[in-house]
């Protein structure tokens, strides 16, 4: 079954650590776009970073750039997304999603920035 699965929320200081994580079953991350997105309670769901199949081009959201990044390892079939220096703002859901043929969302893991 074609499905993303996230892992690694949790409740964090500011200017603390989290990496996420996006398991993939049923296809290969390195032949499609994955992309991490996160929404905050009555705010639109927003593109956070995005890591290219074909060349691993990627691109961030201008608020996280320089703070999070987004890896891939091809051998566990996963993405990462490490975020650093994270904020209150940051707190979020955050989702993973696989692009291009698969087109599936996972369920989301919450981040919650506070002291």
């Amino acid at each position: 079954q074609v499905q993303v699965a996230e892992s690694g929320g949790g409740l964090v200081q500011p200017g603390g650590s989290l990496r996420l994580s996006c398991a993939a079953f049923g296809f290969t991350v390195s032949r499609v776009g994955m992309s991490w997105y996160r929404q905050c309670p009555e705010k639109e769901r927003e593109l956070v970073a995005f890591l290219a199949g074909t060349g691993g081009d990627s691109n961030y959201a201008d608020s996280v750039k320089g703070r999070f990044a987004i890896s891939r390892d091809n051998a566990k079939n996963t993405v990462y997304l490490q975020m650093n220096s994270l904020k209150v703002e940051d707190t979020a859901v955050y989702y993973c999603k696989a692009g291009g043929y698969v087109n599936k969302w996972g369920q989301g893991t919450q981040v919650t920035v506070s002291s």
